[in-house]
């Protein structure tokens, strides 16, 4: 058999105390996580960025190396055509 008891008065302010503190928490916990994310978000992109600037200064030195390569090649090309064509192209030694 269930006896109606009154319930404490300060029990019940507590209990709305602490329900309010939760809600008013929330929108500064919201917003905490929306600068988190944001923060988090905007360091992937100057990672990104960073990364992407290595990639392209390394494609640069390697096209130039390739090109002081082809211009060091072209002379040494030429000399060898002209030195077939006055030896005689298609001679063997004997």
């Amino acid at each position: 058999m269930a006896f109606p008891t009154s319930v404490n008065t300060m029990i019940t302010d507590s209990i709305t105390q602490a329900n309010l503190e939760v809600l008013g928490g929330s929108p500064a916990m919201a917003m905490a996580n929306l600068f988190m994310t944001i923060s988090h978000a905007l360091g992937n992109a100057a990672h990104n960025a960073t990364y992407s600037q290595q990639q392209t200064n390394l494609t640069a030195q390697a096209a130039t190396t390739q090109g002081i390569a082809t211009l060091f090649c072209l002379e040494t090309a030429a000399t060898g055509l002209a030195t077939t064509s006055i030896m005689g192209a298609g001679q063997t030694p004997s």
